[in-house]
């Protein structure tokens, strides 16, 4: 079997994610970065805006990825063999959705929570680096899906 590059990779990931379902991650990072916040203000303690949206962008990213290869025999041939490959390569996959979250997060925490240059990347690729392994641990457990879809 062919090697293929990192940019090859991307571009399948980035295929796989095409069909995600966008709506439902914004509303379910949207929804938890709001309740967040509101349990900022209920609970003891000062609510963290930074806190709330980085836990948004979390779950925006998790669902999008999760959504995307759930149903791996829905949408377009190119969409379906995209899909089989994050499948098969959940690892690999994962990271698309761990560098959107940290490039998401790299803002927030530069403007909002007013950290240095190198502490907010320091944050948004932590944040990242869990986005990875939730996502990878998932795709993994679905990587049955591929194997049923042959």
């Amino acid at each position: 079997m062919n090697e293929i590059s990192r940019s090859e990779e991307l571009s399948l990931s980035g295929a796989a994610l095409r069909g995600a379902p966008w709506k439902a991650a914004a509303i379910a990072g949207g929804g938890i970065a709001g309740i967040s916040l509101f349990m900022g203000w209920v609970l003891p303690g000062s609510p963290s805006l930074t806190w709330a949206l980085g836990l948004g962008i979390s779950l925006f990213a998790l669902v999008a990825s999760i959504g995307a290869v759930a149903n791996p025999e829905v949408g377009d041939r190119t969409t379906r063999q995209a899909r089989m490959w994050a499948l098969r390569h959940p690892w690999k996959f994962a990271l698309l959705p761990a560098g959107i979250t940290a490039i998401l997060e790299y803002p927030v925490q530069l403007i909002i929570d007013n950290e240095g240059i190198f502490g907010a990347a320091w944050d948004s690729l932590w944040r990242g680096a869990l986005v990875y392994l939730i996502a990878g641990i998932v795709t993994l457990t679905m990587k049955g899906r591929a194997r049923a879809s042959q």
